[in-house]
C-alpha cells in the first residue's frame, strides 16, 4: 500500500484526538491481540495502539509483526503507540488525492 506524504498528514491529523484501542500485556504479541486488532482495523480504518517496552528493537519487530500479520500501513509512531491504517471495504476515511 502507497500513500502519500500528504495523505500521511491528513491521517495524522485524524490520528491526533484518538485513544489507543488495543494495548498489548504482558503477554505481548499474541494470536488474541492480533485478531483484535485486525478486528479494530475492519471497523474503525484508523487506530492506535500501545507498545509499552522499552527495548527499542523489540518494539520494532512486534509494530513489524503487527503490520504484516493485518496488511497494515504504520502511519507513525510516537513513543509507545503506533498509528495504523487500513482502508474497510466502505471506506469511512476518504484519503486527500496524492
Amino acid at each position: 500500500m502507497n500513500i502519500s506524504t500528504k495523505q500521511k498528514q491528513f491521517l495524522k491529523g485524524l490520528a491526533h484526538s484518538l485513544k489507543p484501542i488495543v494495548q498489548l500485556g504482558n503477554n505481548g504479541l499474541t494470536e488474541g491481540v492480533i485478531a483484535e486488532i485486525d478486528l479494530a482495523l475492519s471497523h474503525h480504518e484508523l487506530i492506535k495502539v500501545k507498545v509499552p517496552t522499552d527495548e527499542r528493537d523489540l518494539k520494532k519487530s512486534i509494530i513489524d509483526a503487527i503490520v504484516r500479520e493485518t496488511q497494515a500501513f504504520q502511519v507513525q509512531i510516537i513513543g509507545h503507540t503506533v498509528i495504523l491504517y487500513r482502508p474497510s471495504e466502505e471506506q469511512k476515511i476518504q484519503l486527500p488525492k496524492k
